[in-house]
């Protein structure tokens, strides 16, 4: 009993493993198994403890049973994403105390059940967002999860947080939310959780942001709210908060903001004493910035170091103001990015406010030469080191450098993919200048204009044919993308560490272009350095290639196969059948060299001295000479009634016969008419038919054929029953 018990087991462990097999091949003997996509409806039997990452996304999945992952002790991650899950039983997933990630967003689950993570001890990252559950309980379902590092929650559906919901989480290193419906927020909710790194929340409840912000003082180091059409807010954000708070960080994404919201915002954060950051993303300010600066100014000054807006929509943004009266809140600002945002100008008293601004990032705006003059006016930016104007419409070089030139401390400026197209001789630029990026800017030559103090030049994507400047501290020089033949000079640029010529005309390289000098590091690739090398390479084995086509088709007949076909597809565009008054044959006679004895003086005469007489086609006797042979077959074919088969173990071994067979396998089986008839001169094997002619093993299989008797009592039934075939 006991051998028999076990022999039981091991036949369903195996019988097991053969259906993993089945459901998932990448299964097999892997420790990653990848069984996403693959429709299946439920998880499949056979998971070992040898497994460690389980991917069953994308599947049709709609419950997760008791014993479903129970041998897969080993498992570390475990997806099951975008399925049909509406159940989990509660001890689903107990033997899994290793998982660190388990996804189980895009499903249907209706409630979150804290039984289900209760041996999950290692578990780090949770996925749940998706689903279609209203809250998480009275309690919190993470309680058991002390190693969690990330959480991501919520969906359309999903409407309250209570107090409760996440008690057992100390540190997260990011908590992401979907509330883009929430509606209840319970005081305090979240202050329960001590840390959280990033938080990206969706909300479109305006009356919540405060709340959420208020508890998320001191815990939270980066808030991103998306979708929020911010509030009018009236009560402080810090009330009955003491310090130090610990966010520093705060993210608009797709929000909406008006001119009353901005101005109640800007003196509400400056409550929050550590926030140094604020980001606005793809957001829509509904307004023409007629601020309460007034308010603003009395409440103080701002703490924000960094400031970012990107693809800001203002409607109108040609009638906003200038923002006077906003002096006062801009003297910390150290970094400022205004990108894709139609900025054409800033007005010289607020740019001449930027005391502190070390870094500023216009990109991709509108700022054209004639409003630059405005924008960088004397006085203006006076701690600015770096400056990027690219992407926007400036078209004069030399103006845009004598602007720059007020900026006393600039050391690093972006001006490309602005279309200068001309480069005069001479420009002045800073003296302080280090770092110039002239790429993409239609220039089609260097000049003395280059300021000769520069350290690093970028002129890349122009249309250069040489350089030859004389910079005598420049370290890294970048010449990608142009048309140059020859490399530039050493002696002009002795200190020169980096150099990058990609994508020019460059085919050789001298000695006296180097010097002697010593190359730390080239970073050229095979067709740069061995053009000619490689052409003819490519040479070679683009002639191997077709040499290997060659070969290929005449040892497998290419060349016969496609004329035979083209000569099948014309014959399938004529009638399935010739004219009766073209009919001239009672049958045209298939049959190997090797059966010509018998075919011509056994067949022929008994059937041709009939009375009356059968008239048969021979291809010895019939076929026109100096026609092409798949064309004497179509015709014959074509004026014959039947079609006789003389089948032998030398036909189906005859090359000539397998190319006829081929040919009338197309014309008359395809035709699906029973013009055919088998004449089995000796017995033969349907197995032995090549394989491709697989219509006629399966004729040899279901029709009644002719089989060439040993007596001659049989053969004269034999001649019978073949002249009655002829005649049907």
């Amino acid at each position: 009993w006991r051998v028999l018990a076990i022999y039981m087991i091991l036949a369903a462990n195996l019988s097991e493993q053969q259906a993993l097999k089945q459901a998932c091949p990448s299964c097999d003997a892997s420790q990653l198994c990848n069984c996403s996509s693959v429709g299946l409806d439920f998880i499949p039997l056979g998971l070992t403890a040898k497994i460690t990452v389980l991917n069953l996304a994308h599947n049709r999945i709609k419950h997760i049973r008791s014993q479903d992952l129970q041998q897969a002790v080993n498992l570390r991650a475990l997806l099951l994403q975008s399925n049909k899950i509406s159940s989990i039983d509660e001890d689903s997933f107990q033997s899994l105390a290793k998982l660190e990630l388990l996804d189980l967003s895009n499903n249907s689950l209706a409630h979150v059940s804290p039984v289900w993570f209760g041996q999950l001890f290692s578990l780090q990252h949770l996925h749940l967002q998706g689903n279609s559950y209203r809250d998480l309980g009275e309690s919190s379902p993470f309680s058991s999860l002390r190693n969690l590092s990330s959480l991501h929650l919520g969906n359309p559906r999903f409407s309250v947080i209570r107090q409760g919901n996440f008690e057992g989480i100390e540190l997260l290193q990011k908590l992401w939310i979907d509330g883009s419906n929430l509606s209840q927020y319970e005081q305090g909710s979240l202050k329960s959780i001590k840390k959280i790194d990033h938080m990206i929340i969706n909300l479109r409840n305006s009356n919540i942001f405060s709340e959420i912000v208020r508890d998320l003082l001191h815990s939270v180091a980066w808030l991103e709210v998306t979708e929020i059409k911010l509030p009018v807010e009236k009560k402080s954000l810090v009330q009955n908060s003491t310090r130090p708070f610990r966010i520093q960080k705060l993210t608009f994404k797709e929000a909406f903001f008006t001119d009353q919201t901005i101005s109640r915002a800007i003196v509400l954060l400056k409550e929050i004493t550590s926030l140094k950051e604020l980001e606005a993303i793809n957001c829509v300010l509904e307004g023409k910035g007629k601020w309460n600066t007034k308010e603003i100014a009395s409440s103080g000054q701002s703490f924000v170091e960094t400031v970012t807006i990107i693809k800001i929509i203002i409607q109108n943004f040609h009638l906003f103001f200038d923002l006077e009266g906003m002096e006062s809140q801009i003297n910390n600002l150290k970094r400022l990015t205004i990108a894709s945002s139609n900025v054409f100008m800033v007005p010289c008293k607020l740019a001449r406010h930027f005391s502190s601004l070390l870094y500023l990032d216009f990109h991709d705006n509108l700022l054209a030469n004639k409003r630059l003059d405005e924008t960088i006016c004397e006085g203006s930016w006076p701690s600015l080191q770096t400056l990027n104007l690219s992407q926007n419409s400036l078209k004069f070089l030399e103006q845009t450098a004598k602007c720059t030139s007020r900026l006393p401390k600039l050391k690093n400026l972006d001006i490309s993919q602005n279309n200068f197209g001309e480069i005069p001789d001479v420009c002045e630029w800073p003296k302080t200048l280090k770092y110039l990026n002239l790429s993409s800017t239609q220039i089609p030559e260097v000049t003395t204009c280059i300021p000769p103090m520069l350290e690093v030049l970028d002129v890349s994507a122009n249309n250069l044919k040489e350089f030859g400047l004389q910079l005598p501290f420049l370290k890294e020089l970048y010449l990608t993308k142009n048309q140059l033949k020859a490399l530039p000079g050493a002696t002009p640029i002795p200190n020169l560490v980096a150099l990058s010529v990609r994508r020019n005309k460059l085919n050789s390289f001298s000695k006296e272009e180097f010097e002697g000098a010593q190359v730390g590091a080239v970073h050229l690739s095979l067709m740069e350095c061995h053009r000619s090398l490689v052409v003819s390479l490519i040479c070679v084995l683009v002639f191997l290639v077709i040499l290997l086509l060659v070969a290929v088709g005449y040892k497998y007949h290419v060349v016969w196969y496609a004329r035979m076909t083209w000569a099948w597809l014309r014959a399938k565009r004529k009638p399935k059948r010739a004219p009766p008054k073209d009919v001239c044959y009672d049958a045209f006679v298939s049959y190997s060299e090797n059966d010509s004895e018998w075919v011509e003086n056994t067949m022929v005469r008994e059937l041709e001295q009939a009375c009356p007489p059968f008239r048969l086609c021979l291809h010895k006797r019939d076929f026109v000479p100096g026609k092409w042979i798949v064309d004497n077959i179509i015709d014959s074919i074509e004026k014959s009634r039947k079609t006789l088969f003389v089948l032998s173990e030398h036909f189906v071994q005859s090359e000539w016969c397998k190319y006829e067979l081929d040919f009338s396998h197309f014309r008359l089986f395809d035709e699906n008419n029973d013009a055919v008839i088998l004449v089995l001169l000796e017995p033969i094997q349907s197995k032995a038919i090549p394989k491709r002619f697989c219509k006629l093993r399966k004729i040899m299989n279901t029709k009644t054929y002719l089989e060439w008797p040993a007596g001659e009592e049989q053969q004269q039934v034999f001649w019978e029953n073949l002249k009655g075939a002829l005649k049907s």
